[in-house]
Protein backbone atom coordinates (compact mmCIF):
# COMPACT_ATOMS: atom_id res chain seq x y z
CA UNK A 1 0.00 0.00 0.00
CA UNK A 2 1.18 3.33 -1.02
CA UNK A 3 2.29 5.70 2.25
CA UNK A 4 0.07 8.37 0.73
CA UNK A 5 -2.33 9.19 -1.73
CA UNK A 6 -3.97 12.52 -2.46
CA UNK A 7 -7.40 12.36 -4.29
CA UNK A 8 -8.86 16.05 -5.95
CA UNK A 9 -11.85 16.95 -7.52
CA UNK A 10 -11.52 16.51 -11.53
CA UNK A 11 -10.02 18.63 -13.05
CA UNK A 12 -12.44 17.46 -16.66
CA UNK A 13 -14.96 19.75 -14.00
CA UNK A 14 -12.35 22.35 -12.65
CA UNK A 15 -11.75 24.01 -16.49
CA UNK A 16 -15.06 24.23 -17.65
CA UNK A 17 -16.11 25.62 -13.83
CA UNK A 18 -12.83 28.19 -14.05
CA UNK A 19 -14.35 28.86 -17.91
CA UNK A 20 -17.54 29.36 -16.43
CA UNK A 21 -16.27 31.77 -13.76
CA UNK A 22 -13.47 33.74 -16.25
CA UNK A 23 -16.74 34.38 -18.72
CA UNK A 24 -19.23 34.88 -16.38
CA UNK A 25 -16.31 38.17 -15.25
CA UNK A 26 -16.02 38.85 -19.11
CA UNK A 27 -20.22 39.43 -19.52
CA UNK A 28 -20.20 41.52 -16.03
CA UNK A 29 -16.87 43.68 -17.18
CA UNK A 30 -18.82 44.03 -20.84
CA UNK A 31 -22.34 44.93 -19.24
CA UNK A 32 -20.63 47.96 -17.32
CA UNK A 33 -18.43 49.28 -20.15
CA UNK A 34 -21.14 49.34 -22.69
CA UNK A 35 -23.87 51.52 -19.84
CA UNK A 36 -26.08 48.21 -19.59
CA UNK A 37 -28.95 49.03 -16.69
CA UNK A 38 -27.54 48.70 -13.23
CA UNK A 39 -30.00 46.01 -12.43
CA UNK A 40 -28.41 43.75 -14.97
CA UNK A 41 -25.25 44.35 -13.77
CA UNK A 42 -26.10 43.55 -10.26
CA UNK A 43 -28.05 40.34 -11.06
CA UNK A 44 -24.94 39.04 -12.50
CA UNK A 45 -22.73 40.09 -9.72
CA UNK A 46 -25.07 38.31 -7.32
CA UNK A 47 -25.20 34.86 -9.98
CA UNK A 48 -21.65 35.26 -9.81
CA UNK A 49 -20.75 35.17 -6.23
CA UNK A 50 -21.89 31.47 -5.58
CA UNK A 51 -19.96 30.15 -9.03
CA UNK A 52 -16.93 32.13 -7.14
CA UNK A 53 -16.97 30.60 -3.99
CA UNK A 54 -18.12 26.84 -5.20
CA UNK A 55 -15.05 27.30 -8.13
CA UNK A 56 -12.59 28.28 -4.58
CA UNK A 57 -14.12 25.67 -2.52
CA UNK A 58 -13.96 23.30 -5.69
CA UNK A 59 -9.90 24.07 -6.39
CA UNK A 60 -8.71 23.43 -3.14
CA UNK A 61 -10.39 20.78 -2.19
CA UNK A 62 -8.32 17.24 -1.23
CA UNK A 63 -8.85 14.33 0.45
CA UNK A 64 -5.37 12.77 1.86
CA UNK A 65 -5.16 9.22 2.73
CA UNK A 66 -2.26 7.95 5.15
CA UNK A 67 -1.67 5.00 6.83
CA UNK A 68 -3.10 6.26 10.23
CA UNK A 69 -6.14 8.51 8.71
CA UNK A 70 -8.20 10.93 6.75
CA UNK A 71 -7.42 14.26 6.14
CA UNK A 72 -9.75 16.36 4.22
CA UNK A 73 -8.45 19.71 3.28
CA UNK A 74 -10.45 22.71 1.94
CA UNK A 75 -10.10 26.13 1.65
CA UNK A 76 -8.78 27.66 4.81
CA UNK A 77 -9.39 25.11 6.61
CA UNK A 78 -9.00 21.07 7.30
CA UNK A 79 -10.56 17.85 9.33
CA UNK A 80 -8.49 14.95 10.20
CA UNK A 81 -9.99 11.78 10.73
CA UNK A 82 -7.98 8.84 12.36
CA UNK A 83 -9.02 5.12 10.62
CA UNK A 84 -8.65 3.19 14.20
CA UNK A 85 -11.76 5.44 15.51
CA UNK A 86 -13.91 5.56 12.80
CA UNK A 87 -17.41 3.98 14.22
CA UNK A 88 -19.03 4.29 10.49
CA UNK A 89 -18.62 4.79 6.81
CA UNK A 90 -22.45 4.90 5.19
CA UNK A 91 -23.37 5.28 1.59
CA UNK A 92 -25.79 7.82 0.03
CA UNK A 93 -26.63 7.21 -3.61
CA UNK A 94 -28.65 9.35 -5.57
CA UNK A 95 -28.95 8.52 -8.89
CA UNK A 96 -25.56 8.43 -10.02
CA UNK A 97 -24.37 10.56 -7.47
CA UNK A 98 -22.48 9.16 -4.23
CA UNK A 99 -21.88 10.36 -0.81
CA UNK A 100 -19.68 8.49 1.34
CA UNK A 101 -19.79 9.79 4.95
CA UNK A 102 -17.33 8.57 7.16
CA UNK A 103 -17.48 9.10 11.40
CA UNK A 104 -16.06 9.04 14.40
CA UNK A 105 -18.31 9.75 17.37
CA UNK A 106 -19.82 13.26 16.52
CA UNK A 107 -17.21 14.59 13.81
CA UNK A 108 -17.89 13.65 10.09
CA UNK A 109 -16.32 13.91 6.80
CA UNK A 110 -18.76 13.59 3.48
CA UNK A 111 -16.99 12.85 0.24
CA UNK A 112 -18.57 12.63 -3.00
CA UNK A 113 -17.88 10.98 -6.56
CA UNK A 114 -16.53 14.25 -7.85
CA UNK A 115 -13.25 13.18 -6.68
CA UNK A 116 -11.13 11.93 -9.25
CA UNK A 117 -10.50 8.20 -9.36
CA UNK A 118 -13.30 7.59 -6.61
CA UNK A 119 -13.07 4.09 -7.17
CA UNK A 120 -9.44 4.35 -6.40
CA UNK A 121 -10.50 6.76 -3.41
CA UNK A 122 -13.09 4.23 -2.20
CA UNK A 123 -10.90 1.09 -1.97
CA UNK A 124 -8.17 3.35 -0.33
CA UNK A 125 -10.52 3.80 2.69
CA UNK A 126 -12.26 0.62 2.82
CA UNK A 127 -8.66 -1.23 2.92
CA UNK A 128 -7.71 1.28 6.00
CA UNK A 129 -10.67 1.84 7.83
CA UNK A 130 -12.04 -1.00 10.36
CA UNK A 131 -14.50 -3.82 8.99
CA UNK A 132 -17.00 -3.35 11.67
CA UNK A 133 -17.56 0.31 10.86
CA UNK A 134 -18.51 -0.59 7.04
CA UNK A 135 -21.86 -0.54 6.09
CA UNK A 136 -23.50 -3.07 3.69
CA UNK A 137 -24.63 -0.57 1.15
CA UNK A 138 -21.07 1.22 1.36
CA UNK A 139 -19.70 -2.29 0.67
CA UNK A 140 -22.00 -2.75 -2.00
CA UNK A 141 -21.24 0.54 -3.71
CA UNK A 142 -17.43 -0.26 -3.38
CA UNK A 143 -18.25 -3.17 -5.91
CA UNK A 144 -18.76 -0.74 -8.53
CA UNK A 145 -18.45 2.91 -7.51
CA UNK A 146 -20.30 5.03 -10.23
CA UNK A 147 -18.96 7.44 -12.02
CA UNK A 148 -20.80 10.38 -12.74
CA UNK A 149 -20.28 13.21 -15.35
CA UNK A 150 -23.51 15.04 -16.03
CA UNK A 151 -22.41 17.96 -13.68
CA UNK A 152 -19.18 18.57 -16.22
CA UNK A 153 -21.84 18.13 -19.51
CA UNK A 154 -23.95 20.83 -17.41
CA UNK A 155 -21.39 22.69 -16.55
CA UNK A 156 -20.19 22.65 -20.37
CA UNK A 157 -23.51 23.84 -21.69
CA UNK A 158 -23.33 26.67 -19.36
CA UNK A 159 -20.14 27.85 -20.44
CA UNK A 160 -21.53 27.58 -24.06
CA UNK A 161 -24.56 29.73 -23.30
CA UNK A 162 -22.27 31.73 -22.03
CA UNK A 163 -20.13 32.19 -24.69
CA UNK A 164 -23.46 32.92 -27.01
CA UNK A 165 -24.79 35.53 -24.57
CA UNK A 166 -21.34 37.25 -25.13
CA UNK A 167 -21.36 37.28 -28.78
CA UNK A 168 -25.05 38.97 -28.51
CA UNK A 169 -23.64 41.16 -26.69
CA UNK A 170 -20.53 42.31 -28.99
CA UNK A 171 -22.46 41.91 -31.89
CA UNK A 172 -25.52 43.88 -31.03
CA UNK A 173 -23.02 46.75 -29.97
CA UNK A 174 -21.21 46.72 -33.47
Amino acid sequence: MPQEETFAIRRTFLIPLGLLLLLSLALLVTCIVQGQPIAKALILAFILLPVIGFFIESAFRRAVITAEGLTVYKFLRQKHLAFAEMTAVETVMVRKRVFLTLCVDDEFVILSNAYADFPGLVRALLQRVPAAAISDDTRKMAEAPPVKSTDIVSCWLAVALLAFILYIQFSGNS
